[in-house]
């Protein structure tokens, strides 16, 4: 069995004899890096500070073993993976938010409709009041109650009278006929106004 190990140190030592001895292996407490027996404590209190006896030599990588690949085959599927899930979902969040936006939209049509139906049923219940009503007529209309007098302004002087008698100053009486009424208008746009 101590050739079998002696080939295979060997092997790997490069250069070194084969003794047929077992390389002897210690078995001790863990020892800290850059600290070796013997050396004064005051030395290994000093972090950071190099020996110059030693220097930590690197290794490079062989020239046949292999390199770590920029991206393995679990990242490549973990991405693919992503990349799904956003495609799929993607569809679904539009959709939901164009709702969204329609349903703040039509909540707010609402509100704008329920503000006209409540100025709508205000007028339609003032408009049931007969005092309204007959205030407008007098206002808009110029009716008149019988018994009340009406005045009524033109050109700037007060007439006053039923309506009936009011005629403004200069204004011709209907003629009556309609063929009177054809021949003044024909009389008045040839510029013959005598009549």
């Amino acid at each position: 069995m101590s050739n079998v190990r002696a080939r295979r140190a060997g092997s790997t030592a490069e250069g070194r004899r084969a003794t047929g001895r077992v390389p002897r292996v210690h078995t001790t407490r863990p020892v800290r890096a850059g600290v070796r027996p013997g050396v004064r404590a005051v030395a290994a209190s000093r972090p950071g500070q190099r020996r110059p006896g030693r220097r930590s030599v690197r290794s490079a990588p062989a020239p046949g073993a292999r390199r770590r690949p920029l991206f393995t085959g679990r990242a490549v599927l973990l991405g693919a993976l992503i990349l799904l899930l956003s495609l799929t979902l993607a569809g679904p969040i539009r959709q939901f938010l164009a709702g969204r936006a329609e349903l703040v939209q039509l909540a707010a049509d609402g509100r704008a409709l329920d503000q006209r139906a409540h100025r709508l049923a205000q007028q339609l219940a003032r408009q049931a009041d007969p005092a309204y009503a007959e205030r407008q007529a007098r206002e808009r209309l110029t009716y008149v109650l019988p018994g009340d007098r009406l005045v009524v302004v033109v050109d700037g002087e007060t007439v006053a009278g039923d309506t009936a008698t009011v005629t403004p100053k200069g204004a011709r009486s209907e003629p009556s006929s309609w063929y009177a009424g054809l021949m003044e208008s024909l009389s008045v746009a040839d510029g013959d106004a005598s009549r």
